[in-house]
Protein backbone atom coordinates (compact mmCIF):
# COMPACT_ATOMS: atom_id res chain seq x y z
CA UNK A 1 0.00 0.00 0.00
CA UNK A 2 1.27 3.33 -1.00
CA UNK A 3 1.30 7.30 1.08
CA UNK A 4 -1.49 7.73 -1.53
CA UNK A 5 -3.68 4.96 -1.12
CA UNK A 6 -3.35 5.68 2.28
CA UNK A 7 -4.65 9.39 2.41
CA UNK A 8 -7.28 8.34 -0.37
CA UNK A 9 -9.09 5.49 2.36
CA UNK A 10 -8.35 7.76 5.16
CA UNK A 11 -10.22 10.07 3.10
CA UNK A 12 -12.82 8.05 2.01
CA UNK A 13 -13.63 6.66 5.24
CA UNK A 14 -13.46 10.26 6.82
CA UNK A 15 -15.50 12.07 4.54
CA UNK A 16 -12.30 14.84 4.67
CA UNK A 17 -10.71 16.21 1.45
CA UNK A 18 -8.00 14.67 0.19
CA UNK A 19 -5.23 17.14 0.57
CA UNK A 20 -6.54 18.12 3.91
CA UNK A 21 -5.75 14.23 4.81
CA UNK A 22 -2.41 14.33 2.69
CA UNK A 23 -1.26 17.34 4.58
CA UNK A 24 -2.12 15.59 8.30
CA UNK A 25 -0.40 12.01 7.02
CA UNK A 26 2.68 14.45 5.93
CA UNK A 27 2.96 16.10 9.59
CA UNK A 28 2.16 13.09 11.47
CA UNK A 29 5.27 11.31 9.43
CA UNK A 30 7.48 14.42 9.76
CA UNK A 31 6.59 14.32 12.96
CA UNK A 32 7.83 10.98 14.28
CA UNK A 33 10.79 11.28 12.24
CA UNK A 34 11.43 14.30 13.48
CA UNK A 35 11.06 13.10 17.05
CA UNK A 36 13.55 9.82 16.04
CA UNK A 37 16.06 12.29 14.71
CA UNK A 38 15.87 13.58 17.88
CA UNK A 39 16.80 10.47 20.09
CA UNK A 40 12.64 9.88 21.33
CA UNK A 41 10.40 6.97 20.63
CA UNK A 42 7.31 7.45 19.67
CA UNK A 43 4.63 5.26 20.89
CA UNK A 44 1.26 4.63 19.75
CA UNK A 45 -1.05 2.73 21.87
CA UNK A 46 -2.41 -0.25 20.28
CA UNK A 47 -0.72 0.07 17.00
CA UNK A 48 3.15 0.12 17.92
CA UNK A 49 6.39 2.00 18.41
CA UNK A 50 8.46 3.41 16.20
CA UNK A 51 12.11 2.65 18.08
CA UNK A 52 15.64 3.45 17.90
CA UNK A 53 17.79 -0.04 18.20
CA UNK A 54 21.18 0.88 19.36
CA UNK A 55 23.73 -1.30 17.55
CA UNK A 56 27.59 -1.59 19.12
CA UNK A 57 30.39 -1.04 17.14
CA UNK A 58 31.88 -3.85 15.37
CA UNK A 59 34.54 -4.97 12.81
CA UNK A 60 33.80 -5.82 9.29
CA UNK A 61 36.37 -7.21 6.62
CA UNK A 62 36.15 -5.94 2.93
CA UNK A 63 37.02 -9.83 1.26
CA UNK A 64 38.08 -8.68 -2.19
CA UNK A 65 40.56 -5.90 -0.87
CA UNK A 66 41.43 -8.13 2.46
CA UNK A 67 41.42 -5.01 4.96
CA UNK A 68 39.09 -4.70 7.88
CA UNK A 69 37.40 -2.14 9.04
CA UNK A 70 35.10 -0.31 12.06
CA UNK A 71 31.92 0.48 11.93
CA UNK A 72 31.30 2.77 14.86
CA UNK A 73 27.80 2.50 17.02
CA UNK A 74 24.80 4.28 15.32
CA UNK A 75 20.80 4.37 16.13
CA UNK A 76 18.54 1.93 13.44
CA UNK A 77 14.99 3.30 13.40
CA UNK A 78 12.60 0.08 13.77
CA UNK A 79 8.64 -0.36 14.52
CA UNK A 80 7.56 -2.84 16.92
CA UNK A 81 3.83 -3.45 16.45
CA UNK A 82 1.27 -4.03 19.34
CA UNK A 83 0.46 -7.82 20.53
CA UNK A 84 -2.62 -6.62 19.56
CA UNK A 85 -1.71 -5.71 16.50
CA UNK A 86 0.49 -8.73 16.12
CA UNK A 87 -1.79 -11.30 16.76
CA UNK A 88 -4.60 -9.86 14.37
CA UNK A 89 -1.87 -10.02 11.66
CA UNK A 90 -0.99 -13.68 12.56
Amino acid sequence: MTKAEIVKEIAKNTGIESTTTLAVVEAFMETVKTHMIDGENVYLRGFGSFILKRRAEKTARNISKNTTLVIPEHNIPAFKPSKSFSSKVK
